[in-house]
């Protein structure tokens, strides 16, 4: 495209070099030509030779216009008729929607069992941070070390000391990895616990109002108090379920086992 430019922009620097008075004189130079000699200018006295009229400049012709194929339009695309769709049997009629409003994002906050998720899960990421800034340092006072000995061991001892640097990196690496795996993992064992009881205790709560539809507070423009059932809902919460059970620090979280199947009564 660049180069397209660039041609179309020299051939309109020639056309108009040409078109503007007193250019030929000048003797313009445009590369891949050769400069053509001055032409002496004429002693004093003597009769200024007639002009030589100027050869006719074939004119430019303009970039053809690419052709559409009129015979082809988009509305003109056969497509299949609309089926003629019979009437359905009439099914039953839903019931009159009375409406509840619920802010998850608040009942989380408020509830215990999400806090005690929060206080834990955070308390091992500060210890997992601190142990990785630690093991980050000792493999810059290793880097030191190494460069510091390096002229005073052979080339074997320093690619042999260059490969157990490596070697510890990257072991611990994959050490983090599977420490953070682990703690994800049971952050979701906690959380996987509030969302099920949550579940079950809206339903609770908008039962015991009538309600048949609720919808989430950041989803509704404008709504009254008596909507809302979002305290009730984290109060309920809180009661059945002030705590979760959270994987001990470091242990993997094992995919729950199918029940055993019954065996024939004796």
């Amino acid at each position: 495209m660049t180069r397209l430019l660039s041609i179309a922009a020299f051939a309109a620097l020639s056309i108009l070099f040409g078109l503007l008075p007193g250019a030929q004189a000048q003797d313009y130079f445009i590369p891949g030509q050769q400069r053509s000699a001055q032409t002496p200018a004429p002693a004093a006295g003597a009769r200024p030779a007639a002009p030589r009229p100027a050869a006719p400049r074939p004119a430019a012709t303009a970039p053809a216009t690419p052709t559409v194929d009129a015979t082809i339009r988009p509305s003109e695309v056969p497509l299949p008729p609309v089926p003629d769709l019979p009437p359905l049997a009439r099914g039953t009629t839903p019931p009159t929607g009375i409406i509840g409003v619920i802010g998850v994002p608040e009942v989380m906050r408020a509830s215990s069992a999400a806090q005690q998720v929060d206080r834990i899960i955070g308390e091992r990421r500060e210890k997992l941070n601190e142990d990785a800034q630690k093991e980050q340092a000792t493999w810059r006072d290793l880097q030191q070390q190494l460069a510091a000995q390096s002229a005073t061991m052979s080339p074997e001892q320093k690619r042999t000391r260059e490969r157990e640097l490596q070697d510890r990196i990257t072991n611990s690496q994959k050490l983090f990895r599977d420490r953070t795996k682990i703690i994800q993992d049971a952050a979701q064992v906690g959380v996987g616990q509030i969302e099920r009881t949550l579940v079950a205790v809206i339903r609770q709560v908008a039962e015991s109002h009538g309600m048949n539809l609720v919808l989430h507070r950041a989803q509704v423009a404008l709504n009254v108090n008596d909507f809302d059932i979002t305290d009730q809902v984290a109060e309920q919460l809180n009661k059945i379920l002030p705590e979760v059970v959270i994987p001990a620090e470091g242990a993997s979280v094992a995919a729950p086992t199918a029940p055993a199947a019954a065996g024939p009564r004796k």
